[in-house]
């Protein structure tokens, strides 16, 4: 299993303040696809989670298609920074 290991370079107070960002969302929706990811390379036939996984996927990829177009310079730092390629616009 994958720790919080993407969300622990921040400090307590940061997270405080920076919950409802959109940046630290991406952040926390990304460590969790990691953790079941890992868990559904274990459990190829657990269905729910693989629901779960694409559920999250697409809030994801709605959170960063949204920081995209309102900000590109945060955006390309967060995909830099995760290690997420650039989703496709239409």
């Amino acid at each position: 299993m994958v720790k919080n290991s993407f969300i622990s370079f921040l400090s307590q107070e940061e997270k405080e303040k920076k919950r409802g960002s959109v940046e630290f969302q991406v952040l926390s929706l990304t460590t969790k696809i990691r953790r079941l990811t890992s868990h559904l390379e274990l459990h190829r036939k657990d269905y729910s989670s693989q629901r779960g996984l694409r559920k999250i996927l697409g809030k994801r990829q709605r959170l960063l298609s949204y920081l995209s177009k309102k900000n590109g310079v945060p955006y390309k730092h967060l995909i830099n920074q995760l290690g997420i390629r650039e989703s496709k616009t239409r």
